[in-house]
């Protein structure tokens, strides 16, 4: 059975191994910059085998996963001694596989296992891990034993190329990161009229399930709603005058969303391009 390591067992690393481990993966062990820390200590995680060192997790893996922070993966990757046909996987969206060149020097196959999730920490990820989609960026036949870790992990995968891992990862940030600085700037909006964030968000998260679930069930772009989508010029206008009134800040946000709208409602078909012109010319100015 093929035995896996973790060099960085922060929040990734430590879910990754836990769970694929609970699959009957033979998890060997991980080593971390200090013995502390949430992953040994939280009492989440059970048997979390520690080791003294990254180069003693590589010694005894046959797969070796790095899922330390991005900036510190090329540095790893040089100071560790790798053998021939080991495998050494990161865990990065935006890197390629470029950044293991040493190791794949070394004669070890190189790959990038990305689950696209959101981590906030060690017991949500490993509750949010299993049914993702992993990136898979690998050469034969790591790439088919990766493709059997997501299948394990009741994921899916999808395969990337070099050039399409950036991109990919700022998609990630489009739909995860910025969600939550939309619902942000969404409860700004209602301290205006006195209601404190934490009501507003609570206020707003059925509206926010019911427009994923119509993402999931309709699709965009006929899950699109609101005064865009109906060519309401009236109502937008009225926002934004309000929004120039009592916070400008948000103006520029709220042009530029509207516009990236615009295309999306006239997709749908209930609009026509008169009044896409309309729309897109009331939120130039």
């Amino acid at each position: 059975m093929l035995r896996i390591g973790f060099i960085g067992a922060g929040t990734v690393g430590t879910a990754l191994a836990v769970l694929l481990g609970s699959r009957g993966y033979n998890f060997v062990g991980a080593s971390r910059r200090s013995r502390g820390g949430s992953g040994s200590k939280s009492g989440l995680v059970h048997n979390f085998h520690l080791l003294n060192s990254n180069q003693e997790v590589a010694d005894v893996s046959d797969i070796v996963f790095i899922t330390t922070p991005d900036d510190v993966i090329p540095e790893i990757v040089e100071q560790v001694h790798w053998r021939a046909r080991q495998s050494v996987v990161h865990c990065s969206g935006a890197d390629s596989t470029n950044i293991l060149e040493p190791a794949r020097n070394a004669g070890a196959m190189v790959g990038g296992f990305h689950p696209l999730q959101t981590f906030a920490g060690v017991k949500e990820a490993i509750e949010n891990i299993p049914g993702s989609t992993f990136a898979i960026e690998a050469e034969e036949p790591l790439k088919t034993t990766l493709k059997e870790m997501a299948v394990a992990l009741d994921g899916n995968s999808i395969e990337l190329k070099a050039e399409d891992k950036v991109a990919y990862h700022a998609a990630a940030v489009f739909a995860c990161n910025y969600l939550v600085t939309l619902v942000k700037l969404a409860t700004d909006l209602w301290q205006t009229f006195s209601i404190p964030s934490e009501q507003a968000t609570k206020a707003l998260l059925p509206l926010i399930r019911g427009t994923l679930h119509n993402i999931e069930t309709i699709g965009i772009p006929n899950c699109l709603t609101g005064p865009i989508a109906r060519g309401d010029t009236g109502t937008i206008d009225k926002h934004l005058k309000t929004l120039e009134e009592k916070t400008p800040e948000l103006l520029s946000s709220y042009k530029e969303l509207g516009r990236q709208t615009v295309p999306v409602a006239l997709a749908k078909g209930k609009i026509d391009k008169k009044q896409a012109r309309e729309l897109e010319a009331m939120l130039s100015i």
